[in-house]
């Protein structure tokens, strides 16, 4: 698979990765990018010391965000400030949207804790604080990625992966006017990991798996993961983090409140495979979806009108290729997090050298802006 992927044509031969900024704290996932060019990131709560969760890069310095009161959790209303951020994504109306897992250390959610949170930019305050109801946030929900379609009812609508690796996987859709949600593909197989079809992720020349200090492994499960849209805004591609395939649906089956899950999970594509397994999915206004890479330090792009795969960049500086925002500078902004290296891959050792790096490359190409 590496030598058929590193023969596929390169996207963009001139492309230099570039490094934006270093992190020696905490361990970053998300990466999102004003339309004035401020850069947003978070620090999930997976083990790190993590001050705060969510942060704004200024002069190259992580600076909590949107202040570091609203990064203390407060135990006892777990609505009232940020848990644990998985996910930090720019809508079309240049707002930030800070994906509140509510579940530090991947425990069982609580009311409150699962939010979806909004920060006007211009004020720097937050304006809308969306929480989810148990039966669509469940105990074994993790929120992990985000896109919006501002076209869709009164206000837009939001889509979100359910990544759980303990219970079912699926869409959570939220309605950002009356702020009601509701999930699809509820533990449909095109949003689980593929563990039953012997896919078995390599990572540094290692099979990736759960690695304790006895000895004991167990596969990884996490399932949908990342999320993209298109750029007509009629369908939603996703993947599982544990799968090597990408799928789509039409946005209307997953708006469609009244269409059962049988009849739902009928309209879903299988778009074949995409060169090896991603964390993060992204797209741009030209038409293509952009896949990372972990298994070989790299960034794929895919036209859908063609279906051919082909390389944007492939860097060892890429290792574990985390989220990817496309910014109205016409670069795409990747995070770089190590995070197969964490312990529980590695029989209780901690491999990952700092700094962690968010990395930027040209590929001047407009986001998705499906606005009002």
């Amino acid at each position: 698979m590496v030598s058929q992927l590193q023969k596929l044509p390169v996207a963009a031969p001139t492309a230099t990765l570039e490094t934006v900024a270093q992190f020696d704290g905490a361990m970053p996932t998300g990466v999102t990018v004003s339309h004035q060019g401020r850069i947003f990131v978070n620090f999930p709560k997976w083990g790190d010391e993590v001050e705060f969760t969510v942060a704004e890069i200024r002069d190259g310095k992580a600076v909590p965000y949107p202040s570091l009161e609203f990064n203390q959790t407060q135990p006892d209303n777990l609505a009232a400030a940020l848990v644990s951020v998985q996910s930090v994504v720019i809508d079309p109306l240049d707002r930030l949207w800070l994906l509140d897992t509510g579940s530090p250390m991947f425990q069982p959610t609580q009311h409150g804790g699962p939010k979806l949170v909004c920060v006007d930019l211009t004020t720097d305050r937050v304006i809308n604080t969306i929480l989810f109801p148990q039966d669509v946030a469940l105990p074994t929900t993790y929120l992990n990625d985000i896109r919006f379609d501002l076209r869709q009812g009164d206000d837009g609508i939001a889509f979100i992966t359910d990544s759980s690796d303990t219970g079912p996987n699926g869409i959570i859709i939220v309605d950002l006017g009356s702020g009601e949600s509701w999930r699809k593909l509820h533990d449909d197989p095109s949003t689980k990991a593929e563990i039953l079809l012997d896919c078995m992720p390599i990572v540094e020349g290692q099979p990736l798996m759960e690695r304790q200090a006895d000895g004991t492994t167990t596969p990884m499960k996490m399932g949908a993961d990342g999320i993209a849209i298109n750029a007509e805004g009629s369908r939603i591609y996703y993947c599982p983090l544990i799968s090597r395939r990408l799928y789509s649906i039409p946005i209307e089956s997953l708006v469609d409140r009244d269409m059962d899950a049988e009849t739902v999970s009928a309209t879903v594509t299988n778009e074949g495979d995409k060169g090896g397994c991603a964390d993060g999915l992204e797209s741009d206004a030209e038409g293509y979806v952009y896949a990372t890479n972990f298994e070989q330090q790299a960034i794929l792009r895919r036209m859908a009108a063609v279906g051919a795969w082909e390389t944007v960049i492939q860097d060892p500086r890429l290792m574990w290729t985390d989220t990817m925002s496309i910014a109205t500078d016409g670069y795409l902004y990747i995070i770089a997090n190590q995070l197969h290296r964490q312990p529980k891959y590695q029989k209780g050792q901690d491999l990952r050298q700092k700094p962690y790096t968010l990395f930027r490359i040209k590929i001047d190409a407009e986001p998705v802006l499906l606005r009002v």
